[in-house]
């Protein structure tokens, strides 16, 4: 692209030159027009070279989130080190307000941490002792211990960098067809240059011919051009980096647009993959046993406070989220495939599935019929020898899905979600969020092909998924996309990565990608549109009516036409890739 600036100062500084010393005539003098047009150029690539060098922000911001010290914990000590001096099994001390220093577990302490730089959800997490944290992101209301699982380019934020340092150096389709037309430009613009020497030299104006080729030269420099795609394409990585998408495969970004089926693994993706308490009903005769829905669910909280499995873990948890008095047991023993037994307040307390009711003798509640045709987990709690109650145990669907999907099918795309899990929870979860179809009891090895159907059917398709058994299907899709989430299998097989786990992020990427394509589009059409209106001004068209390009104003729309292109494209950070905030309902699913 420098090459046509350089032949039109050559071909300047050699008229002036030889017009000095008298070899030429004296009217080819340019020393003037030659030294604005320097400085012209000079002033347009310093603007060119000030939008490229912001782009490069994405990684210098993520490479400050690490603090420049850390505190590590060596017995009763806390020594302050560099944070290139971790090692994995180091104990560190966050402080409140303080960044943590490197990937690692909670081991004492518990506190709400500001993750936005990392999944762009601007809201805290708490995080409490086992969780893990991910270096950058910041304490923000009491300290932590946390144990080192991970330095230096282990850590989650070297991988992000790395994401965004080769996105932004990868091709695309775009970029390559801009590389194409600036080359044909320059043969454009050479020939348009010899072209108008002759036509001038022709008409005995040799000395305005010069003057021409010069301005020709330079006004068809195709900088505009050759920095249309690049900068659209190193602003929209920046920014959804910013927003918690990581591009992998600018070529999967840029067919996001074309997108018309997005197909969301149900596991983990729509739901939160971990069952939770749905609905706690009581027995008809709740008042005999002294038992209401929070009493019920407290007693059976009780009882399964010593368990482990995760359907007790649930239960426990739904009675901490709804602030209950959780009364102390004792005697707790467990029953493989029954359940589990306790004296809470002393009265026997049992909570287990239908073989408890058998030994008890008892009968489900007439809520159940409709529970199990919903593929619910039904786990009923006895008291004394009666059923008191049951409770309804799913995998909660997350409460950012629903506002997903209809977003979604606001833009024309249709959802498909599919999972291994039953017909009856399949459909349960389709008629909640409003899926329009699914694909039940599909084996892992299957998702692949069920992916290729849609395809086959001349649909453009984007997966979503999180796990393992999502690797063949996100590598067979148009698009594969991998919660952040999800395992190092899946998000290696994608080509698009969400930090968060939220759902909505999906939309984040296919407005960024129609944002990018059409940002991309103006800016190929000024480039090249801007050069078949300027190339036969600058060539001296409209001399029969009196009208001559200047060399300076030439060299002033060539920059124009740069900044223009530069600005345009700085126009995508203004893009929000906040995921919508309608708030919708709880899932009872």
């Amino acid at each position: 692209m420098m090459l046509l600036v350089a032949l039109a100062i050559t071909v300047a500084f050699v008229a002036s030159w030889g017009a000095t010393i008298g070899v030429l005539p004296h009217h080819l003098d340019f020393w003037w027009e030659l030294a604005l047009l320097v400085v012209i150029m000079l002033l347009g690539h310093w603007v060119e070279m000030r939008s490229l060098a912001r782009t490069t922000s994405a990684l210098d911001s993520l490479a400050a989130l690490l603090p420049d010290e850390a505190e590590r914990v060596e017995g009763d000590q806390v020594v302050i080190v560099s944070p290139s001096d971790l090692a994995v099994g180091d104990v560190v001390l966050i402080r409140p307000g303080g960044s943590v220093p490197a990937d690692g577990r909670v081991v004492d302490g518990s506190a709400s941490m500001d993750e936005s730089m990392i999944t762009g959800e601007s809201r805290t997490v708490r995080r409490d002792i086992g969780d893990d944290v991910i270096a950058g992101t910041v304490a923000t209301d009491s300290g932590l211990r946390v144990e080192v699982s991970a330095t230096g380019d282990e850590t989650a934020l070297a991988g992000i960098q790395k994401l965004i340092s080769e996105a932004q150096s990868s091709g695309s389709r775009a970029q390559r067809l801009a590389d194409t037309a600036a080359g044909w430009l320059f043969w454009f613009a050479l020939a348009s240059g010899v072209f108008t020497a002759i036509i001038w030299s022709l008409i005995g104006l040799p000395a305005e011919g010069v003057v021409r080729t010069i301005t020709v030269l330079v006004i068809a420099c195709p900088h505009a051009l050759g920095l249309a795609i690049p900068l659209v394409i190193s602003i929209a990585t920046e920014r959804a980096a910013r927003g918690g998408v990581l591009i992998k495969d600018r070529l999967e970004m840029e067919a996001m647009r074309n997108v018309d089926s997005v197909l969301f693994d149900k596991t983990g993706t729509l739901t939160k993959g971990q069952p939770t308490v749905t609905a706690v009903e009581p027995a008809k005769d709740g008042d005999r046993t002294g038992h209401e829905a929070d009493g019920l669910l407290a007693v059976a909280a009780a009882a399964e406070a010593d368990s482990e499995h995760p359907l007790a873990r649930a239960i426990v948890r739904a009675a901490s989220e709804r602030g209950l008095t959780v009364p102390g047991a004792s005697g707790f023993t467990s029953s493989p495939a029954v359940g589990v037994s306790a004296s809470v307040e002393g009265r026997t307390v049992r909570v287990g599935g239908p073989a408890l009711l058998e030994e008890v003798a008892g009968r489900e509640l007439p809520v159940a019929d409709g529970w199990k045709r919903e593929g619910a987990i039904i786990l009923h709690v006895v008291v004394d020898g009666a059923v008191a109650g049951a409770l309804r145990l799913a995998d909660e669907i997350r409460p950012e899905s629903r506002a997903a999907v209809r977003a979604l099918h606001e833009r024309g795309v249709e959802v498909v979600m599919i999972t291994g899990d039953a017909e009856a929870v399949a459909a349960s979860v389709a008629t909640e969020l409003g899926i329009d179809r699914y694909y039940a009891g599909v084996r892992p090895e299957d998702k692949a092909s069920k992916v290729a159907a849609l395809q086959a059917e001349g649909r453009r398709v984007a997966m979503v998924g999180d796990g393992v058994n999502d690797a063949p299907a996100l590598a067979q899709a148009d698009v594969g996309i991998a919660i952040g989430a999800g395992t190092d299998v899946a998000i290696g097989s994608a080509g698009i990565v969400l930090a968060s786990d939220d759902p909505r992020s999906v939309l984040s990427v296919v407005e960024l990608s129609r944002a990018t394509y059409r940002k991309s589009v103006q800016n190929l059409s000024w480039g090249a549109g801007y050069n078949v209106v300027a190339v036969p001004l600058a060539a001296g068209v409209l001399a029969p009516i009196g009208f001559l390009l200047p060399m300076s104003v030439g060299a002033i729309l060539m920059s124009a036409s740069t900044v223009v292109v530069a600005l345009n494209a700085q126009l995508l950070r203004r893009l929000d890739l906040t995921p919508e905030t309608s708030a919708p309902t709880q899932s009872t699913t």
